[in-house]
């Protein structure tokens, strides 16, 4: 058989690493010592895999080469003879099976769920729970999220480092939690996921407005969520919204990567088979009995995807939606996005008396989307002057290349309708 190229064998580990790690996390406890336990499996591999090939179940081979060592570092440790009561007598035999303990009323027995809910412990800070699920459930390199969300490698890498001392100092189990704390920490993970695709979608700052590896990190990790906790509602809401969402990127924007605003979107260009993903996820949420803060954007987003074109879109349902929202989760950004869908159905003039009493809220101090949409409205009012204002506040607000690109546009466009309106008014005043 052909050696494997090295390549060939990280590609192999990269695909397998959330699972190997979980896996020798479930033994060692520690995420830390269970990521360094997963490549010494690789390293493995790196020098048996040329000799004998690539097994036939590569990634079982790494898990199994994993959980050997996670037993014998294990067997070496002190408390050998309590750990290895814990370890049971499978893996004392040398067994790949490991079942450490029993499954009780509402457990869940998978070694990815209980990594998930590891990595997006709530002891960690919000940075820090989304770099560390992307390095060790996302199976992304330290370089990687450094470029995804523009920040310096060793920013990335001392959070990571920090991450796993945190979680080791806090004694944190290596578990799926129980009842109300199993939901408390669920909203974590939950947001965590949901906070990856949102940097993807549209991206914080930089040259580009999207960065679609995010989103596809995102949309992965919500369907493992969801095939991992099926009777969960939010979950499914969650995995809706974001397949809804990611249904409009190639529209979103042109060709020189332009941002495309949702009006003049070109829906044929949005994927409906994450539409259809969207709904039937939706649909499980609904079966679940539950509709939280995920399963009602979901809904917002499913009623942009059934109109067929801007000017069909429900704007009073989608109006009603958020006033729902805010009411499950009282948020400026959820009133301010209300705002913009009462404006859709029942004039600017109202949108903008909401928008206006957001102005005190100091949480959207600094968003530039506070300004833009108080533009927008403002533009459909006439009061071109005011909205070319707002326009280039917004402009300087955001760290965004490409949306700094549009306000400016926007404002550069108010200023001359209001210039051309100008002119017609003295033109008909001369007659």
């Amino acid at each position: 058989m052909t050696a494997p190229a090295p390549a060939a064998v990280e590609t192999v580990f990269r695909m397998e690493s959330p699972r190997i790690i979980a896996a020798a996390a479930r033994i060692v406890r520690d995420v830390g010592i269970a990521e360094e336990i997963a490549q010494d499996a690789l390293v493995a591999a790196l020098e048996q895999w040329p000799r004998t090939g690539v097994p036939e179940r590569p990634g079982a081979w790494l898990t199994a080469a994993a959980k050997n060592r996670a037993v014998d570092l294990v067997r070496r440790r002190e408390t050998y003879a309590r750990k290895l009561a814990e370890v049971g007598r499978d893996l004392e035999l040398g067994e790949e099976t490991y079942d450490p303990e029993p499954s009780g009323p509402g457990d869940i027995d998978d070694d990815l769920l209980r990594l998930i809910f590891t990595a997006c412990h709530p002891v960690l800070s919000a940075e820090a729970r989304t770099a560390l699920t992307l390095r060790l459930v996302g199976g992304l390199r330290t370089d990687e999220i450094a470029r995804a969300f523009l920040v310096p490698e060793a920013t990335v890498a001392q959070r990571i480092v920090r991450a796993k001392r945190t979680l080791a100092k806090a004694g944190v189990e290596f578990e799926v939690p129980y009842g109300e704390e199993r939901a408390a920490r669920l909203g974590s993970v939950l947001d965590v996921i949901y906070l990856i695709f949102n940097e993807g979608y549209a991206a914080t700052a930089g040259d580009d407005l999207l960065r679609p590896a995010l989103c596809e990190d995102a949309l992965r990790l919500a369907r493992v969520l969801a095939g991992l906790m099926p009777k969960e509602g939010e979950v499914h809401g969650l995995a809706a919204l974001l397949e809804i969402q990611a249904s409009r990127t190639s529209a979103r924007t042109g060709p020189d990567g332009r941002p495309v605003l949702l009006a003049d979107q070109n829906r044929s260009r949005w994927d409906r088979r994450l539409i259809l993903r969207g709904f039937e996820a939706l649909a499980r949420a609904g079966e679940c009995g539950v509709y939280g803060p995920y399963a009602l954007q979901a809904t917002i987003a499913a009623c942009h995807a059934k109109a067929p074109a801007y000017e069909d879109t429900d704007w009073r349902t989608i109006a009603a939606l958020y006033e729902r929202l805010a009411a499950v989760t009282p948020s400026p950004v959820v009133e301010l996005n209300r705002a913009v869908a009462v404006s859709m159905a029942e004039g600017p003039e109202a949108g903008l008396a909401l928008v206006d009493a957001l102005a005190e809220e100091r949480a959207l101090d600094g968003y530039h989307l506070l300004p833009s949409v108080r533009g927008d409205l403002l533009e459909r009012l006439g009061r071109t002057a005011e909205a070319r204002a707002e326009f280039e506040r917004a402009a300087s607000l955001t760290r965004n290349e490409r949306e700094r690109e549009l306000l400016r546009e926007r404002a550069e466009r108010a200023d001359r309708t209001g210039r051309e309106d100008l002119a017609g008014r003295e033109e008909r005043g001369a007659r």
